[in-house]
């Protein structure tokens, strides 16, 4: 049977921090390269104060600085960002009051924001309620 959202970003995975092999995205090769998992991302994402909204980059940034390494996987932390935002419509879909706000992190603009089950007018609705402005 298939994981649900929930289930894939509460796995047991662990984090691992390795050095970058080439160049690519934003990251020389040889610098100290976080792979995070779904339940880290989630954890930092919910730290996100209402109102406030964060850049994926900044969010890579301080996610390597916390786990000694100089930045975070730019394709792990897309993944774990779409796992956490859709586990989250899925707690919402069931019921749950306390999601992750993922709308703090996912721009209506950005790639992520058309994949999700969400639809970008879920993520736009609960940016107006808390008055997030992108820059």
């Amino acid at each position: 049977m298939k994981k649900t959202w929930i289930e894939k970003r509460d796995s047991d995975k662990k984090h691992q921090v390795k050095i970058n092999p080439k160049s690519w995205a934003d990251m020389p090769a040889g610098i100290m390269m976080l792979i995070p998992t779904p339940k880290i991302v989630d954890r930092y994402v919910n730290q996100i104060p209402i109102g406030n909204f964060k850049q994926v980059k900044d969010l890579r940034k301080e996610m390597a600085n916390d786990y000694s390494a100089n930045m975070s996987c730019p394709m792990v932390t897309g993944i774990s960002l779409r796992i956490v935002s859709e586990a989250s419509y899925e707690e919402f879909g069931i019921g749950i009051d306390t999601i992750t706000p993922f709308w703090r992190i996912v721009d209506p603009k950005s790639k992520l924001a058309n994949k999700l089950t969400c639809g970008i007018g879920f993520i736009i609705e609960n940016q107006k309620r808390e008055e997030i402005k992108i820059n």
